[in-house]
């Protein structure tokens, strides 16, 4: 096989979408995401899996950096192909239909998989974009290749250790990996999306600017400028789920990170969140997690306290 030369590619999203499954790590089925969910692992330890060749899948609630150390074969990112030869590299946001096929016997990579509930965390450290796809390959930059693969054996070192800080120490180290490959890819050019996939994009967007406000799905349909059959096609084909459980879920998201990370009272988490009480908020939550706000904070408090 060929070698492509240095290439930036950004996927765009097709109708097929619609019938592949979404995994919550490959081959384990999907499942809500804890604030600060990370796992880490090679692509290789799943062989027994997959020998090689993944199937088209997505994962609507993390992202995904691979990291491909050695080897050769193809990746597709929804309708697009590209044929790598070690090292390469890809960023797949949450609801982005992926895959590949290599050589079991002589590939491997590093595949970091963050929660998106530490995306906003991470965005502001880096200088990747990171709602849209990306894969870079090629021979050139040698010595920023090498400053990845550093960063990257090192998340996987961390995370392989087990001290209890991995959660402090590898969504730093992935905005940092993400930063390195903005920089492999700065020179490349770079491929349009579906409208599809913008439309969801931008669904995102201005649910994590406006959730806090209570907005009704005619009023993001009316920003965006769409139908609401569209917007909710949109939505499904990417997250997985309609309008009002992505605003749901993003609510319930910040709910859980003021209860983990303040001491704040239940009535102020309530206002930030956008609901009008705290009694409000308390059928909201349990709804959705199966306890009250107040057990749900006490039980993960000391979860994480066991970890330290």
């Amino acid at each position: 096989m060929h070698r492509i030369e240095k290439s930036l590619v950004l996927f765009s999203v097709t109708d097929m979408s619609d019938i592949v499954p979404s995994f919550f790590v490959y081959g384990e089925p999907d499942r809500p995401l804890e604030i600060g969910f990370l796992h880490v692992e090679t692509v290789m330890a799943r062989a027994n899996l997959h020998s090689g060749q993944v199937r088209a899948h997505k994962h609507d609630r993390m992202m995904q950096v691979t990291f491909w150390t050695s080897g050769s074969g193809f990746y597709f990112i929804e309708d697009q192909r590209l044929d790598f030869l070690a090292p390469a590299v890809s960023f797949v946001p949450s609801g982005v239909v992926h895959g590949f096929n290599v050589d079991p016997l002589v590939s491997d990579a590093i595949v970091v998989s963050i929660a998106d509930s530490l995306l906003p965390s991470i965005a502001g450290q880096t200088t990747l974009p990171t709602d849209r796809p990306v894969m870079v390959t090629g021979q050139g930059a040698e010595a920023l290749w090498q400053r990845l693969g550093s960063t990257m054996r090192l998340i996987l070192e961390e995370y392989a250790e087990e001290r209890g800080q991995a959660d402090k120490i590898i969504p730093p180290l992935t905005a940092a990996a993400l930063t390195q490959i903005g920089r492999l890819a700065s020179d490349a050019p770079m491929l349009a999306q579906s409208p599809q996939r913008l439309l969801s994009t931008e669904l995102r967007r201005l649910i994590d600017r406006h959730f806090r406000e209570n907005w009704p799905v005619e009023r993001y349909v009316s920003s965006l400028g769409t139908t609401p059959h569209l917007l909710a096609k949109a939505a499904h084909m990417a997250f997985g789920r309609g309008v009002k459980d992505m605003i749901a879920e993003r609510r319930l998201i910040e709910a859980k990170r003021l209860l983990l990370f303040t001491i704040r009272p239940l009535e102020d988490i309530a206002y930030e969140v956008g609901l009008k009480d705290a009694a409000y908020f308390s059928r909201f939550f349990r709804t959705r997690t199966g306890m009250p706000p107040s057990e749900w904070r006490r039980q993960n408090i000391v979860d994480a306290d066991r970890r330290e």
